[in-house]
C-alpha cells in the first residue's frame, strides 16, 4: 500500500463539461407583439422562455443565463436587473424585493423568474404613446452589443477563476481552444421587420461575435430580416422561421437547447437559402443591385450627387453611366429592281381567292 502515491487525488481537479453562457434577446417590440396577440400573447412567450431557461440551468449546475429585452427605443436588462440608485441597499445582504418562498420551486428558478416578470412589468409600464407611435422598429444592434459585452465579461472572469484553481497540464495544452473556457452563445428571439436603418451595427457586432466564436441564433416568430439571416449564418448558428408561433417551447427544448459541443453529435437545422442583399448606406434600402466605392466599400442605391462618396469623400470613376448613348440613323434598304427594270419586286396581282 506504501508503493501506490495517491496524491493525485487530492491535487487534480475535477473534470467536467464546460459551462454554457447563454444570453437571451428578447424582442419586446410592442407593435409587433400586438400583430401577434391572437396568436401568441407575449405573456405566454415569456412563459414558454421561462420553462426553457429552467431547463438550459437544470442541464449543468455551472451554467449561466442573461436576458436582454430589444425594446422600440432602448436596450433593457431583465436578467440580472440593474442596480437601481435610488434603491436602498440592505446591509445584511438580502434584497427587499426577493421571490416569495415556495418549497415546491428551486429557489434559483423562482429567483429568475420574479426578476424576468418585474423587469418586463416594469419596462411596459414605462413606455409612453409617444415612442410606441415615432418608430415601429426594435433597438436590435443595441441589444447584440450589450449581449457581446456581457458575454466578454464572464469569459474573463471565468478564465481568471479556472486558471487560478488549477495549473496547466500536457493535456490542457492539447486540447484546442473551441473547447477551453466558457462556451457562450446568443439567442434572438426576433418579432419585428425590417432593420435596414441599424444595417452597419448589426453587421459590426455579427463579425464581433465571429471572431469571437460566439454562434448567433434566431428564432423568427414573425416578420423577415435579411441581416438576422446573415448573422445566423456567419457565425455557424441556427435560424428558424416558425410557421406556427404556438409551438414556441417545443422548438426551444428541440432546436435551441443543445449547447456548441453538443451540437457536434446532433443534426441541426439549417437555413436552405440566405439572403445576402445589403443596405445602402445613403437611403438605408435594401438593393439588389448597387453602387460601391473602391475605397471605404460604402454602398449607394443611386450615384451620390457629384458623385462624391458620402463616407470617405471619394470622387467615384462612374465611366459612361449616366450617359445618353448615341444615335446612329438606320440605314434605308433599296428596293430591289426586276430585270434592270423599275418595277418593284412582287406581283401587282393581289392573293388568289379560292374559286376564282
Amino acid at each position: 500500500m506504501d508503493g501506490i502515491d495517491g496524491t493525485d487525488h487530492f491535487t487534480g481537479g475535477v473534470e467536467g463539461p464546460s459551462p454554457s453562457c447563454l444570453v437571451i434577446v428578447l424582442d419586446t417590440n410592442p407593435h409587433a407583439w400586438s400583430l401577434l396577440s391572437s396568436t401568441l400573447p407575449l405573456s405566454k412567450a415569456v412563459a414558454n422562455l421561462l420553462v426553457f431557461i429552467n431547463a438550459h440551468l437544470a442541464i449543468n449546475n455551472a451554467n449561466q443565463v442573461a436576458i436582454i429585452a430589444s425594446h422600440c427605443h432602448r436596450a433593457v436588462w431583465l436578467y440580472p436587473a440593474p442596480p437601481s440608485a435610488s434603491e436602498d441597499i440592505e446591509m445584511g445582504g438580502s434584497t427587499t424585493h426577493g421571490p416569495p418562498d415556495d418549497a415546491n420551486k428551486y429557489r434559483q428558478f423562482a429567483l429568475i423568474e420574479n426578476t424576468v416578470l418585474n423587469s418586463l412589468r416594469n419596462l411596459i409600464s414605462s413606455t409612453t404613446e409617444q415612442e410606441v407611435s415615432t418608430t415601429t422598429t426594435t433597438q436590435m444592434a443595441g441589444a447584440l452589443t450589450l449581449a457581446l459585452s456581457y458575454i466578454n465579461k464572464q469569459s474573463l472572469a471565468y478564465n481568471d477563476v479556472s486558471a487560478s484553481e488549477s495549473k496547466p497540464t500536457t493535456s490542457d495544452v492539447n486540447t484546442s481552444d473551441s473547447t477551453i473556457g466558457l462556451q457562450s452563445r446568443i439567442l434572438v428571439i426576433s418579432v419585428s421587420g425590417d432593420l435596414a436603418h441599424q444595417y452597419i451595427p448589426i453587421m459590426n457586432t455579427t463579425f464581433a461575435a465571429q471572431r469571437m466564436r460566439i454562434p448567433i441564433d434566431i428564432l423568427k416568430l414573425a416578420g423577415d430580416t435579411v441581416f438576422l439571416q446573415q448573422a445566423s449564418d456567419t457565425t455557424r448558428g441556427i435560424y428558424m422561421h416558425l410557421k406556427n408561433p404556438q409551438g414556441l417551447l417545443q422548438y426551444l427544448m428541440m432546436a435551441f437547447l443543445p449547447d456548441q459541443t453538443s451540437r457536434k453529435d446532433l443534426t441541426a437545422p439549417t437555413q436552405e437559402v440566405v439572403d445576402f442583399r445589403a443596405a445602402c448606406f445613403c437611403h438605408r434600402k435594401v438593393v439588389d443591385v448597387g453602387f460601391v466605392c473602391s475605397i471605404c466599400l460604402s454602398i449607394f442605391c443611386s450615384p451620390p450627387e457629384g458623385a462624391i462618396c458620402l463616407t470617405c469623400s471619394t470622387h467615384l470613376s462612374l465611366g459612361d453611366y449616366g450617359s445618353k448613348p448615341a444615335v446612329v440613323p438606320r440605314k434605308k434598304k433599296k428596293k430591289r429592281k426586276v430585270n434592270g427594270a423599275g418595277a418593284e419586286t412582287g406581283s401587282a396581282r393581289g392573293t388568289p381567292v379560292p374559286g376564282e
